[in-house]
């Protein structure tokens, strides 16, 4: 049996253009250690469009996770889908490329978005907004209340942030 592989992704763009976006993986869905830590820059990335934010982010995505084996679950920054009749999201648009289960976590809330699940962590007042395909939302809530950290951001979002925001530079193993 393969190992298991989580990935949370996230990508920024600088106000000098392009797109830098990072990977962190662990081998078990809390991240308590991470496997793997990754970087791509694109050059060029589509502009951004309300409501297709996804173009933006699919190649990103792609830089990243094609050259390496399949992961079991990817978690994004952002929302799975934008309302509970089910209108896609970042996450939503990445199940359908990866064919993978991806679980949204967002720092904001999103109006339409009322079936998302209130996550509070580390006595945080303002909770995250979890959506998920692939998986019970129950069990995508569970899994970021329990994800390694002491603050309201998981480590292991934090630390692809900063990655993305090109602040660190990956572990190399």
């Amino acid at each position: 049996m393969n190992p298991r592989r989580y990935g949370a992704i996230d990508v920024d763009y600088p106000d000098t253009g392009g797109a830098r976006g990072a990977l962190v993986v662990a081998g078990e869905p809390t991240f308590g250690a991470l496997l793997d830590e990754r970087v791509a820059w694109l050059d060029d990335v589509a502009p951004y469009e309300p409501g297709a934010f996804y173009k933006r982010e699919l190649p990103a995505v792609h830089a990243l996770l094609d050259p390496l084996p399949p992961l079991d679950l990817l978690i994004v920054d952002g929302y799975v889908d934008l309302d509970p009749d089910g209108r896609p999201g970042l996450g939503a648009h990445v199940r359908d490329a990866l064919g993978i289960p991806v679980v949204g976590v967002a720092k904001t809330a999103f109006r339409s978005a009322t079936h998302a699940v209130a996550v509070r962590r580390g006595g945080a007042d303002r909770p995250l907004f979890v959506t998920a395909a692939g998986v019970p939302l129950p069990d995508a809530a569970a899994m970021v209340a329990a994800m390694a950290g002491a603050f309201r951001l998981p480590d292991a979002l934090r630390r692809v942030d900063a990655l993305a925001r090109g602040r660190g530079t990956p572990f190399q193993r």
